[in-house]
């Protein structure tokens, strides 16, 4: 059974950096697609990125574009999200998600992924 753990949440200014990993077990972490949601209090889950297995290209939400940057290390079966540029609006809590299956753009939708982590929180200060 996949288990996803994320880490590296936490309180920071607006403006300020934070650098969220999601490490992965169970499986063969090289043989899923990964990616990276969001959901602040009372509003829908948001993509915000996801790397296929190579990490050959990746995947951006309009509203995180240019200011965070996903990655993987296949031999440390950890996923990453750099997150720069922080504003008030990306305060939300911060899942990761595992998919052995999927296709062309399917990794930014929620409903591709089988496995999901417990999530950690994201507070950014005005």
């Amino acid at each position: 059974q996949v288990q996803l753990v994320e880490s590296g949440g936490g309180l920071v200014q607006a403006g300020g950096s934070l650098r969220l990993a999601c490490t992965f077990s169970g499986r063969t972490f090289s043989n899923y697609g990964m990616g990276w949601f969001r959901q602040a209090p009372g509003k829908e889950r948001d993509f915000v990125a996801a790397i296929p297995k190579t990490g050959s290209l990746t995947y951006y939400g309009d509203s995180t574009k240019g200011r965070f940057t996903i990655s993987r290390d296949n031999a440390k079966n950890t996923m990453y999200l750099q997150m720069n540029s922080l504003m008030p609006e990306d305060t939300a809590v911060y899942y990761c998600a595992a998919a052995s299956s999927y296709g062309g753009g399917s990794l930014r939708r929620g409903q591709t992924y089988s496995y999901w982590g417990q999530g950690t929180q994201v507070t950014v200060s005005s």
